[in-house]
């Protein structure tokens, strides 16, 4: 509950309000597919490093504030570092991370005396951007238009969504104790220089309350 009161004062200081659609991920059928080759090409087409301009949506009880974000990620090493402004330019918070923990480099200082901010934004990044593909050992499950694989993460279980023409990832979702406690959806993906990347991203932190919507604006890598 702290931590989900820390998100929502961080973003109440975010003017302004938006709603992003995104296209739903065609559905072609999946029965021919194989597992093992789909985790390979697609762990091929995951960028292990970039820099990503976006605009972020949160919303709570309601609510929705609108925020511009630059995001620096090392798949490899686990790195990252972030920085978040308001429309109008003010800096919110700037930090970064790794396996060890997140390092504040900047916080606007009303945003200081209501937790770990770093705690907070670094889970959503690890969430969204990272472990992006099932391990050899994830059980897998055919549906028509979906492959989907599963496997043990942490305490609980981690489950890989894979669908449409390309074989994306589409969802992640992490259950405890069979029940759900966060997702993460991927919208129309583009390539890059070789890699794919997702124009949408939607997180939903079922356990806190709140639900990020993500869209990609530049690619910098």
């Amino acid at each position: 509950m702290k931590r989900c009161k820390l998100l929502c004062i961080l973003l109440l200081l975010v003017t302004g309000c938006a709603q992003v659609p995104f296209r739903e991920t065609t559905a072609i059928p999946m029965g021919s597919v194989d597992p093992a080759a789909l985790a390979g090409r697609f762990h091929s087409t995951v960028p292990e490093s970039f820099q990503l301009l976006n605009t972020v949506v949160f919303e709570y009880n309601d609510r929705k504030f609108l925020g511009i974000g630059s995001v620096e990620l090392n798949a490899i090493r686990h790195t990252f570092h972030v920085a978040c402004l308001n429309p109008m330019g003010v800096k919110l918070f700037e930090l970064s991370g790794d396996d060890r923990g997140v390092s504040t480099g900047y916080i606007l200082e009303p945003l200081a005396k209501y937790g770990d901010i770093g705690a907070a934004v670094g889970g959503d990044i690890r969430r969204i951007y990272f472990d992006l593909v099932p391990s050899r050992t994830a059980s897998v499950w055919k549906r028509k238009y979906q492959l989907t694989f599963w496997q043990s993460s942490g305490s609980g279980t981690l489950e890989y969504v894979f669908a449409g023409a390309d074989a994306d990832l589409v969802m992640k979702r992490y259950y405890e104790d069979h029940v759900i406690a966060w997702q993460v959806s991927y919208y129309e993906y583009r390539e890059h220089m070789g890699k794919r990347y997702p124009q949408g991203i939607v997180l939903i932190n079922y356990q806190y309350g709140y639900r990020l919507t993500v869209r990609l604006k530049e690619i910098y890598s």
